[in-house]
């Protein structure tokens, strides 16, 4: 890869903003293959030199990734002058270039993955990439097998919205659950409420096979593993949201 700044490097992992990185390493925390570096302007490349803070080696990644449980009244965005986003629910990543991979309205609560990586944002958000999104809806009305059937043939809306194949499975006491692999306006809502089923309650469960976390409190995020990267790729067998699991997502 190529050389990056000792003060860029520990700004782009979290340790500190760019001009408290550079305080740090010319503090003499630093050392690059055991030698202390005190230029903040030094370059190294992470993949061949070992940099360390405090004697502790950095594991560099030159993108992050981060899963949040986004809030109801949130606005997936990062900016806006009237409203909170889920950008500022997260100050200490402020100006490092992180964004919403994809949207959830915000009257829409669930898993929401944030990133400085455009190339895998648009994996993800990509219909061609058929990662799926699985969302648990509360609606009016009872969902049924005609309503899955018309899921699976690929609704047209009515301004001509064309949506590609879906799967709904009908829950019971006006639940369901709906997979998508594109994410249109609104496209879960708007599907419900072509089949008569507006939408009371909403919220993503998962991307891929990447779960949103029970002990993920609202408004609260952490950052991606390596493996939990993969599993966004992969999908989960409808049948593992067994009653009792969906029962402890609710509100």
């Amino acid at each position: 890869m190529p050389q990056i700044r000792l003060d860029k490097l520990l700004s782009d992992m979290g340790i500190a903003s760019r001009k408290e990185s550079r305080a740090v390493v010319k503090s003499g925390r630093v050392t690059v293959d055991g030698s202390l570096e005190k230029h903040p302007e030094r370059k190294v490349d992470p993949t061949r030199e070992t940099v360390a803070l405090d004697g502790e080696a950095l594991q560099y990644r030159a993108h992050h990734y981060y899963m949040m449980n986004k809030p109801l009244g949130i606005v997936t965005a990062t900016e806006d002058r009237e409203q909170k986003t889920v950008l500022d629910l997260m100050p200490s990543l402020c100006g490092r270039g992180i964004f919403p991979v994809g949207r959830l309205d915000k009257d829409t609560d669930g898993l929401l993955i944030l990133t400085d990586d455009g190339e895998f944002a648009h994996r993800v958000i990509s219909p061609k990439s058929c990662v799926e999104k699985l969302y648990y809806a509360k609606v009016e009305g009872e969902p049924d097998a005609e309503d899955t059937a018309a899921f699976a043939c690929g609704l047209v809306l009515a301004d001509g919205t064309r949506c590609l194949p879906a799967l709904l499975e009908p829950l019971g006491d006006q639940r369901c659950l709906v997979r998508v692999v594109e994410g249109k306006y609104h496209q879960v809502r708007r599907m419900l409420a072509a089949r008569g089923k507006p939408v009371r309650e909403l919220r993503r469960l998962a991307i891929g096979e990447l779960c949103l976390e029970k002990d993920l409190a609202p408004g609260a995020f952490r950052e991606l593993t390596e493996a939990d990267l993969c599993k966004l790729f992969c999908a989960v067998p409808m049948e593992k949201w067994s009653k009792t699991t969906l029962d402890s997502y609710e509100n």
